[in-house]
This record gives C-alpha cells, structure tokens and sequence, in this order.
C-alpha cells in the first residue's frame, strides 16, 4: 500500500462493527475509481437506507463517512489512501470512518496498522456487513441480500493454473468474493436520474498477466438474465432513460449457464422497453465479439452503436507475454468488421504503455496501430506493477521516466486523430441529453451523444438555445455540432 507519513497500532478487527445499533445515522459516502465499485457503493446505500440510515452528500454532515476504494494500479491506490486521509480529517465527536472495496481487498492488514482513524473495513466480497460496519445493524450473521452463483468450467481451470491465487496478501475474507446483486437487493442510485448502471456479471478469469482484478472480485460469473430485465424494467419505470450495462467482460456474459451469444440477446430485449432511450454496454474483451452481437447493435436504434475494446496493446510479442494473445493486423481485420456491420460506430479503446520488456522496436508497432485503427476514443496507461500479477515477477521493467514519455508520445498520436474525426462532425446532428451546466464556467450548458459514454469520453457543450425554450437536465433534445476541438465538441439545440 502506499506509505503514509505515521505507523500507528493495528485495529482490533475482530471488534470491528461492534458499536451499538443507532437507526438515526447519518451516512455519507466518496465512491472511487470506476462504474463497478460505483454500483457497489449503490448497493451498500441501499441496504443502509433500508436499515434506517439517512444518507447525506455532505461528509462534514456525516455521522459515518464510507470510503469505497480503488486498488487497480498504484495511482488510484494512492488516490484512495489521500481520500481516506481527508475524511479521517472530517471526524470528531464519535464520528465513524469506513473503508470498503478493493483496496481493503489487497491491503486489509495494512489500513488496519497504518491508519488508526478507520474504524471498520469491508471487502468487495462481504458488502452485506457494511450495516454491522457502519453502526446501523449490530454484528451478527445477517441474511445476505445477494445471489451466490456458480461459476464456469473455465474458471475452475484457471484457478488449478493459479489464477486466483493470494497467497501474497491476505484478502478481506478468506474466500474469494462470490457474490453478486440482483433485482431484489436494494439500492439507491448515485448517478444523475436519467442515466444508471447495471452489473451484469462481476468477476474475471481471463489470464492478463498485468491485472489483479481476479484475485480482488473472485471468479466471472453472470446475473441471471431475468434479473437483470426486471431491474432494467424497474429502472425504466423511475424515469431511468440510459442504461449501461457494466462487468469486467461483458462479452462473456451468460456463458457460466450455457447461454449462447448471452449479451446479444439481453441486449435485444433491453432494446424493446419502451422508455429506454440508449443502452449501451463497456468493455468487450476482443475475441468475444461476435457477429451476432454486432448485428443485434446495428439493427436497433436504442442500442448505441458504442464498442469500448480494451486492446492493451497491438504488439504479438507484447500481447503474449500480457498473455492476451492477437495483435495489430488481426484487431484491424476485427475493427474493419465492427465499422462494416455497424455503419458510424464509436469505437473506444485502452493500452499499456511500458509493460516489462517493452522495446522501442514493440512500442512504434503500437503507435503504427493507432494511426492505422483511427480510434474514436483512446485511453493510455503507463504500466504499474502489482505484487499477486504475474507481469510482476516479469525482468526488463522500463524506467518510469521513459513509461511516462511513450505515454505522452501515444496520447500526442491520438490527440491529433481525434482532433480530425470530430472536426468531421461539425454541421451534422445528433440526438443530446443534457446533463446541466458546463462545469467549466456556468455560461455553458452541457451534454452527451451517443458517441459519448457517461463520465469517461469527451463533452459537448451547449452554447445555444431555442429562445423562450427552459433546458432541463436529463431531457433529450435534437443538436447540431457547431464546433470542434481536440476532444470536446459545442453544439446548439434545434
């Protein structure tokens, strides 16, 4: 775990959630690094709420504070201790501090030494305890909210090849997490009323030999397919209008119970409620992408024709010994297929730069690849080595210095591709939800399109207005692309 400028005595762990039940609690919570831990957080709210606690936005406001943290490479490790920091600073008069989620997953032992003012922590496997955690519910066995469900024969084989292992770090329990939601386990959304995620399937037993996320959130396993419809459905009925559909490899989904082409189909049915306005999906692993599913994009229209692909890189020699397997001329083969069969597709992706023996040599076939594959969107990480993945015991570690300059190097690539394909939207229109005012300066309103993934892509800001027409947030309205910039777009209402 990052350092922290003072040691200190562990936590008694065994005391942790000991506190009288208080159902007057006010709770509020920071929720960390990407959509998944923000549904846990969801979920956590939920139960909460369902408890008696009262939740507030305010931190200053709370008799409990939750931290719900990021592990995944060390930057959000850091970022996840400073915040931990900062609200330890928010407590007095008997106030209570929780952390929960990845980085109680990999450190457990270490936020319990090193940070005295953390009262509790929860894992990503045992979410159900943030009532004892937090104070609201005494500790004892408490009925789960969740569905434990198998998992595949892939799994099982992974795990004998060591795939899940932790015997590097003591995990939050003993077991690795098997749960998962459902549409009976509450919840209370974070997110603005017009757009929610779905967890369709948690976990991942892909080999990538730079991730951890196995060992964090346990083994791939799906939500049953009509669970995920009736909160779809529920969603819907609450004024929902976008639904993203969230796991670490969606494309898998249904495989662990024999379901073939699992998200097409789920995808179709989503397609046919009737207040749903786009659903979308992230985070296709490559060679799941079936034609099926690209067919099932392109025929409906609520479907946004969105494909987020994490390549990682475009190297062979790289990608085997990422063990992800491919490389540049057979992802250009798949994405000529996806732009063939989904006519204006937005395409977004995500690479490593510097992974342990990358050469100069490896790296120009990577940048080669990204003038070739014109990516609509394009996300870049310098390599982070995590002790539990297998790139860690990897030779040949590229100086940080130099990570940081192909970093730079690559996003210098992308950022001139994008600068030309949204300068090739201007004048054309687009259907735009409004999200509110411009968060860089309140004489700017702002938006998204389809093209545009909630919180991760470009803005489109909205400098004009039908005259006597009242802008409301979360209502869609018809655009036009009047500008174009590097990666953001400004555009005027029809």
């Amino acid at each position: 775990m990052p350092d922290r400028d003072t040691l200190i005595a562990p936590l008694d762990r065994e005391n942790t959630g000991s506190v009288a039940p208080s159902p007057a609690k006010t709770v509020g919570f920071v929720s960390l690094g990407c959509p998944k831990n923000l549904v846990d957080s969801e979920v956590m709210m939920g139960m909460l709420a369902q408890a008696g606690a009262q939740l507030t936005a305010r931190a200053e406001d709370a008799d409990v504070i939750v931290v719900n943290t990021c592990s995944f490479i060390e930057s959000a490790q850091q970022e996840s201790v400073n915040t931990i920091l900062e609200m330890a600073r928010h407590k007095a008069g008997g106030k209570r501090l929780v952390v929960a989620g990845c980085l109680v997953e990999r450190f457990r032992e270490e936020i319990q030494k090193n940070i005295p003012e953390v009262d509790a922590v929860v894992g990503t496997g045992e979410l159900e305890k943030i009532l004892s955690a937090a104070g609201v519910a005494p500790a004892r066995e408490q009925n789960s909210p969740f569905r434990i469900l198998t998992s595949r024969a892939e799994c099982d084989a992974r795990e004998a090849q060591g795939r899940f292992s932790r015997e590097s770090w003591d995990g939050a329990i003993a077991d690795l997490p098997n749960y998962l939601y459902d549409e009976t386990t509450p919840r209370i959304l974070a997110t603005p009323g017009h757009t929610a995620y779905i967890k369709i399937a948690e976990g991942c037993d892909h080999p990538c030999s730079f991730c951890i996320i196995p060992q964090l959130r346990g083994k791939f396993r799906s939500r049953r397919f009509e669970s995920v419809i009736t909160e779809a459905e529920r969603l819907a009925r609450a004024g929902v209008r976008e639904i993203t559909l969230i796991g670490q490899d969606t494309t898998c989904y249904g495989e662990d119970f024999d379901l073939k082409d699992g998200l097409a189909l789920l995808l179709e049915k989503l397609a046919h409620i009737e207040e749903l306005r786009w659903v979308r999906f992230l985070y296709a692993y490559p060679n799941k992408i079936t034609g099926r599913l690209l067919e099932a994009i392109a025929a409906h229209e609520k479907i946004c024709s969105y494909v987020d692909v994490p390549l990682q890189h475009a190297s062979p020699t790289v990608l085997k010994r990422m063990k992800r397997g491919g490389g540049g001329d057979v992802f250009l083969r798949a994405l000529e297929k996806i732009r063939r069969t989904i006519p204006g597709v937005t395409l977004r992706t995500s690479f490593i730069v510097g992974f342990p023996g990358e050469t100069e040599k490896e790296f120009e076939e990577l940048c080669d690849f990204v003038r070739e594959a014109q990516f609509d969107w394009m996300g870049t990480f310098g390599y982070s080595d995590q002790d539990g993945a297998g790139a860690y015991s990897l030779e040949k570690k590229v100086p940080a210095r130099e990570v940081e300059r192909r970093r730079k190097r690559l996003m210098q690539i992308q950022r001139q591709i994008s600068k030309k394909r949204k300068k090739a939207l201007v004048g054309r229109e687009f259907d735009l939800v409004l999200e509110g005012t411009s968060e860089e300066t309140d004489l700017l309103l702002e938006g998204r399109t389809a093209m545009h993934a909630p919180e991760i892509d470009g803005k489109v800001f909205v400098n004009e207005f039908p005259e006597g027409q009242d802008p409301q947030p979360g209502q869609f309205y018809r655009c036009e692309i009047v500008e174009a910039h590097d990666y953001d777009l400004v555009a005027r209402v029809l």
